[in-house]
């Protein structure tokens, strides 16, 4: 996957977010949720591949904002949800790709091949919300 350039331009906008120690969580709606708006579950398309992100029940802000009901994404590839500690700050990494700055959507060159994709919002800190706000996971394949 070449997600290089794409990773590169997210860590300029994440703070220090690789295994914080854990934190108070900050609150979240039950029914607040992350979706992933496009591409759609079982898609086939070419890279690269336009991500949008959508949110319900809360705004989005950049890291380091930390206004209540808010928070920013961090889009999950190949990640399984059941693998991750919400309570401490969502790693940085080609798998972990964080959007500090607010952004709802990213456009990615990958490799040909299937993925799944999940987003989970963080807050000023990259912490997960309690309760996590998550999408469910998609799965694309890249001609």
């Amino acid at each position: 996957m070449s997600l290089h350039k794409v990773f590169a331009s997210a860590l300029v906008f994440a703070s220090v977010a690789v295994a914080a120690p854990a934190q108070d969580r900050s609150p979240a709606p039950e029914d607040a949720r992350a979706y992933i708006v496009a591409p759609e579950d079982g898609a086939t398309v070419a890279s690269p591949v336009t991500v949008r992100f959508g949110l319900q029940g809360m705004g989005v802000a950049p890291a380091g904002v930390d206004n209540a009901m808010t928070g920013h994404h961090h889009l999950l590839i190949d990640v399984d949800p059941d693998t991750v500690d919400y309570s401490q700050g969502v790693p940085a990494d080609d798998n972990h790709i964080h959007f500090g700055g607010g952004q709802t959507e990213v456009t990615l060159d990958m490799d040909p091949g299937t993925y799944t994709l999940w987003l989970l919002l963080g807050d000023a800190n990259h912490i997960p919300h309690d309760p996590p706000v998550r999408s469910e996971p998609i799965t694309i394949t890249v001609e």
